[in-house]
């Protein structure tokens, strides 16, 4: 038999501990079926006496470090030895609630295409009366920190696409040859919508075939400011396109880091257009080429992608700089492509053309014409490079070299130069090929003066 004091002075207060908890656990779960009354009492005092033994005297106050634990099942609170009775915390859900992810900004498509040589700028705004575009920095800078050349912009109508997106639409014109056509589509909504939007534009909405439309228009006008135009077959000019994810506000003003630290997977996806998260290596990769100037701004640049996280003046400094790269990675394709024919066309003269001593003498016309080619080169390649200066603006150059390494100018500048190299030993090969065929043919025609002279010198002592 148990004792029945113990049980007597303990039964209220277990009771009513179960009571409290059985109230705050109603709404969660169904109330258990009533346990028989002789063998409930048995079981409450048995757990009480547990509980007794385990217990501090009331006069000694609990261990701060000591931690009440409890668990739920069923309908049933189970509290720990010399735990008190808590009921499961009802503002709990809150807590787990997301933070606000909204994002403004707008998406930018820039899509550059080579059709000449040089165009004039004096002579296309007349024809248009389109304005020129200054250069913009991140600072206040010198006022000869500029476009050499600015480029002339002109205005266009929006293009409409299938899903009904409205984007506006410009055109620049740079005096080197390169046509800019840029749209432009304002956006706003979370993380997730514009890691979609990125995908679906960066691999399936083809903009290249809307803005040749925009570009063939354009040059009907403007021809008769093109320096040696390049007349392709239904407009297959060279073309580059690149996507800027301009983000201008993000709800609670993160700096760089943190904006990094909690989105940066989502980052390097926007970068790439990629809808599936990316491994951490290519996400680390991707992530390399960032570069802030302020602790609230951040540029993470691709090679057919870049993400920006500023206001749209100090975005603007970060689009013009990726444009002009971006059309210098077109100017350099083109003079790669064009030594590359020069130079397979020496090669097949070299092996065919020029074997035998007077077929030598046809190299002088081809060694003059590689010779062009390389002055053009050079000129053009010139003319590009010095297209826009910033040599008192340190961050905007730093911010060139980056974007010019991840998108491939440096690449391509290199294999342009190796080309020139190659040409240039092949043009001095070529004019000494010529040469000693000229001084074999003078010295030849020596030899046939000098036979005739003792010839008739000969003879003309016979008579004598």
């Amino acid at each position: 038999m148990l004792p029945a004091t113990p049980t007597a002075t303990r039964l209220p207060q277990f009771s009513g501990k179960i009571e409290r908890s059985e109230v705050a656990l109603s709404g969660l779960f169904p109330a258990p079926p009533p346990w028989p009354a002789p063998l409930a009492r048995k079981l409450i005092a048995m757990e009480t006496e547990k509980n007794t033994v385990l217990l501090p005297t009331p006069s000694v106050a609990p261990p701060a470090a000591s931690s009440s634990t409890q668990t739920t099942t069923l309908g049933q609170t189970v509290l720990s030895k010399g735990s008190p009775a808590q009921a499961p915390s009802q503002t709990s859900a809150p807590a787990t609630q997301t933070l606000d992810k909204t994002l403004h900004g707008s998406v930018l498509v820039l899509i550059q295409f080579d059709v000449s040589e040089e165009i004039r700028l004096d002579e296309l705004r007349d024809i248009f009366g389109a304005r020129r575009q200054e250069a913009s920095f991140k600072h206040p800078a010198p006022g000869y920190v500029q476009y050499q050349r600015p480029p002339v912009v002109e205005r266009v109508e929006p293009l409409v696409l299938e899903s009904g997106e409205r984007l506006d639409a410009q055109i620049k014109y740079y005096d080197y040859g390169v046509l800019s056509v840029v749209f432009e589509l304002p956006f706003s909504g979370d993380w997730d919508t514009l890691v979609r939007l990125a995908g679906r534009w960066v691999w399936d909405t083809d903009f290249t075939s809307f803005a040749r439309k925009i570009v063939k228009q354009k040059l009907e006008r403007a021809r008769p400011a093109l320096v040696k135009p390049y007349d392709k077959p239904n407009g297959e000019w060279l073309t580059e396109d690149y996507f800027v994810f301009n983000v201008r506000e993000c709800a609670g003003g993160p700096s760089a880091n943190e904006l990094l630290a909690s989105e940066g997977g989502r980052i390097a996806q926007i970068v790439r257009g990629e809808t599936i998260p990316l491994s951490d290596g290519e996400r680390q990769e991707i992530l390399q080429s960032r570069i802030s100037y302020y602790p609230n701004d951040l540029v993470v640049i691709g090679w057919n992608g870049a993400f920006i996280y500023d206001s749209a003046a100090g975005a603007e400094t970060v689009i013009q700089l990726l444009e002009y790269a971006n059309s210098q990675l077109l100017e350099f394709r083109h003079y790669d492509e064009l030594l590359t024919r020069e130079l397979q066309s020496v090669y097949e003269f070299m092996d065919h053309g020029s074997t035998g001593i007077w077929a030598r003498w046809r190299t002088a016309k081809r060694a003059n014409r590689l010779h062009t080619v390389l002055l053009d080169v050079d000129e053009l390649t010139e003319r590009a490079d010095n297209a826009i200066k910033f040599l008192s603006d340190m961050f905007s150059a730093r911010l060139y070299k980056v974007a010019a390494s991840k998108i491939g100018v440096t690449d391509y500048r290199d294999l342009v130069n190796q080309k020139v190299h190659t040409a240039e030993e092949l043009y001095r090969f070529m004019v000494d090929q010529f040469h000693q065929s000229r001084a074999f043919v003078l010295e030849f025609l020596v030899v046939i003066i000098l036979i005739i002279e003792l010839f008739w010198l000969f003879k003309g002592s016979v008579k004598f």
